[in-house]
């Protein structure tokens, strides 16, 4: 079966819509150079034919047909070449669309994974050491006014010493809900309330306490583990949906799958730093 330039639209046997100039010339300058299988044989290197397919074949750009069957068209070729035969059009999935696609999957991925380390440095940070931290309160909210804020929002919090908390409120009126917030909190912390700012006292914590924090920080560090991987799932499953509807083929969301990995690796190992620095102050006497 020989190749026609896609002006003739009697070279296909069926009536055809009109393609644009650029991609008639393309044919054009396609039909010209080959025209039999054979010579196609010798151009790409491989041939593959059927009773109404004739293609090339490669796992460097993926090829959609309007009749739905699909096939692959050399990376050497030009992306915008289309292949006729007597009733199937196929066009190319370029390099560009594949990048486009992988930009806002994997962009998408990584800013959840971030906001996933974030929350996971935040409830660390809530786990309190045998040293003062402005940062062990930022898990707290108060009732100002009706609505819950950050205790943060609402006052300076400082360190006078390293076993003391000051917490000083714009509004020395919210005294009393800061310092019922303080107490409610699993941080099992006595505020003293002198009417003008709160202080903290940070006990030493003893043995059997310090396990139970680096229990509760692995637990947390396996939960945005999990969290991470979900979202890795997540971009996968969205490859896998763009293959179905033929805008990548088998092959590219393998590629795109392994480039994703490497992504997961980068913040698992983020989450593995940040679980022994948080082992490490815990275990600091």
């Amino acid at each position: 079966m020989a190749l026609r330039s896609f002006s003739t639209p009697a070279a296909v046997g069926t009536a055809v819509r009109p393609l644009h100039p650029k991609t008639t010339a393309s044919l054009s300058l396609l039909a010209t150079r080959t025209d039999s299988c054979d010579e196609r044989k010798n151009l790409t290197g491989r041939l593959c034919t059927s009773a109404n397919l004739c293609s090339w074949r490669s796992s460097a750009n993926y090829v959609r047909t309007l009749e739905g069957t699909t096939g692959f068209l050399s990376k050497s070729m030009a992306t915008n070449y289309i292949v006729v035969n007597r009733a199937s059009i196929f066009r190319c999935a370029t390099i560009e669309e594949i990048e486009a696609e992988k930009y806002l999957i994997e962009k998408d991925a990584r800013e959840r994974m971030e906001k996933t380390i974030e929350a996971v440095r935040s409830n660390f940070n809530a786990v309190r050491t045998g040293r003062a931290n402005p940062a062990m309160l930022d898990g707290i909210e108060v009732e100002y006014y009706g609505s819950p804020v950050t205790l943060k929002s609402i006052a300076q919090i400082t360190t006078p010493d390293a076993s003391s908390l000051l917490v000083q409120p714009f509004d020395k009126s919210s005294l009393k809900v800061i310092e019922k917030a303080i107490v409610s909190s699993d941080l099992g912390l006595t505020p003293n309330n002198d009417g003008e700012a709160i202080r903290l006292g940070i006990p030493q914590l003893t043995s059997e306490r310090r396990k139970e924090f680096l229990k509760l920080v692995a637990k947390q560090a396996e939960e945005g583990k999990v969290a991470i991987r979900n979202i890795r799932r997540d971009a996968i499953k969205a490859y896998e949906k763009l293959e179905k509807e033929k805008k990548l083929s088998e092959d590219n969301v393998k590629d795109l799958s392994s480039d994703l990995q490497k992504v997961t690796d980068e913040y698992m190992k983020k989450l593995d730093s940040l679980l022994k620095q948080k082992e490490k102050e815990l275990q600091t006497v």
